[in-house]
């Protein structure tokens, strides 16, 4: 019988060249994709929210997003993902599906969602401009503050949204999940939209 084994790839790993791109000169938007992390949805079961909702205070010493959060953990980030559910979004194999089934074991579903996800960072000065042409957001400061999230969409293709922490000289960064079968799409669609700013596409990196 034949062996078979699988290389695990980006859905971006052909769509992403490394460079500049667009308008000439200081680039106005940055993009990096992020590989190598695990990523768990947390669904309630009927009538468990509380419970789960308990569950994942004990576990993570944070208290789960019950509205549009990202939340940060010791060593993971809770991304609110609709009502009574929430994403884990971690690396290392700290969180698993095996290793939170137990922890939620009657009170929540699990999905492994490790690989069926891209997860794309924005940051930039113009990176706001950029995506307010591909989602009906607010991402004004004043609004849509660090931690912010939103369950959207981009380009009528569905994504999870959150603000991180701000870079060290205070541009304002946003992560995008998408699913990876639209994954490349979106990303060719977000490279139009930035075009005019000058783009500085990165090299992909781990989770920080």
């Amino acid at each position: 019988m034949a062996d078979f084994s699988w290389d695990v790839r980006s859905p971006l790993d052909r769509a992403l060249v490394a460079g500049a791109y667009g308008a000439q000169g200081e680039a106005g938007v940055s993009l990096t994709e992020i590989r190598n992390f695990d990523l768990v949805q947390v669904m309630a079961r009927r009538g468990k929210a509380a419970e789960m909702a308990k569950a994942a205070k004990t576990r993570f010493g944070v208290a789960a997003p019950e509205t549009p959060r990202a939340v940060d953990a010791a060593d993971a980030t809770l991304i609110w993902s609709g009502p009574g559910q929430f994403l884990v979004l971690s690396k290392g194999g700290k969180y698993t599906m095996d290793g939170l089934a137990p922890v939620f074991a009657g009170s929540a579903s699990l999905s492994d969602q490790s690989h069926a996800r891209a997860l794309i960072s924005v940051s930039g000065e113009k990176a706001r401009a950029m995506l307010a042409k591909q989602s009906s957001i607010d991402l004004h400061p004043d609004v849509f503050g660090v931690g912010a999230a939103a369950a959207t969409s981009m380009d009528h293709t569905s994504v999870t949204l959150w603000r991180g922490d701000d870079l060290a000289d205070g541009r304002a960064v946003f992560n995008l999940l998408v699913f990876a079968t639209f994954a490349e799409s979106l990303w060719h669609t977000i490279l139009d939209s930035a075009a005019e700013y000058g783009v500085t596409i990165n090299h992909s990196e781990e989770l920080a």
